[in-house]
């Protein structure tokens, strides 16, 4: 496992605009707003870093300077993925960094204590595509049902649904690039409805803590939970 890893690379979603913490993104992107004095994307790397992961590629656009000014001596890349593109785009944008492997991905907006070596795990031994972490938390997110290590259903956000939902952390097959158009791609939309029709996208269940920063109250209500060690950094 640990000769694996060193060739695995991890992407991190940090490019778009995080209009819902405008007081904070108007200077700075929000995977750079600071959670305990550290920015997120040091909180998410650094998760990452505990299971032996060490190469990433932060996929930047809205206010890029940002991140690369903060990583620029660290063992860290950070791509113009472009100011406009969406979650597929994004990743379509990075395949020739990420090439022929099997490589994870996150978002820049959300924390977890999920264990990366048992979702890796799982993911090898469910021979699926795609597999994501889906955690429950609010309706308000997008959700999914699960059976038996399958996502059945996928369908974004919506306050009709309950259960479980994509908490991100995922493991993508470099197969992902031919199920993504372009930038006008939403990696949420086409790509994951399409393979959960085709039985290719898994569900590794987490029960842990997992939340995301959309707003300046998410953001209070995460450092109370640091503050409280509901989730440990």
């Amino acid at each position: 496992m640990n000769k694996i890893k060193k060739n695995l690379k991890v992407v991190i979603l940090a490019g778009g605009y995080g209009t819902r913490l405008s007081e904070y993104t108007k200077k700075i992107p929000k995977p750079m707003v600071q959670i305990n004095r550290k920015p997120l994307l040091v909180h998410i790397i650094n998760h990452y870093k505990k299971f032996g992961f060490k190469e990433f590629i932060i996929a930047a656009g809205y206010k890029k300077e940002v991140i690369k000014n903060y990583f620029k001596n660290k063992n860290v890349k950070v791509i113009n993925t472009g100011l406009k593109t969406m979650t597929g785009g994004r990743i379509k944008r990075l395949q020739s960094h990420l090439k022929d492997q099997t490589f994870l991905l996150t978002y820049g907006d959300g924390l977890s204590d999920v264990n990366i070596n048992n979702l890796l795990n799982f993911h090898k031994k469910s021979k699926n595509l795609v597999t994501l972490t889906a955690v429950r938390p609010p309706a308000r997110f997008g959700a999914i049902k699960l059976k038996e290590g399958k996502a059945n259903y996928f369908k974004e956000k919506s306050s009709l649904d309950v259960g479980w939902i994509n908490g991100g952390f995922f493991i993508f097959e470099p197969a992902i690039f031919k199920y993504i158009k372009g930038d006008s791609t939403y990696l949420e939309r086409e790509p994951l409805q399409t393979l959960s029709k085709k039985k290719l996208l898994g569900g590794y269940k987490h029960n842990g803590f997992w939340q995301c920063v959309d707003t300046e109250r998410d953001k209070i209500i995460l450092e109370k939970n640091i503050k409280q060690k509901k989730y440990k950094i």
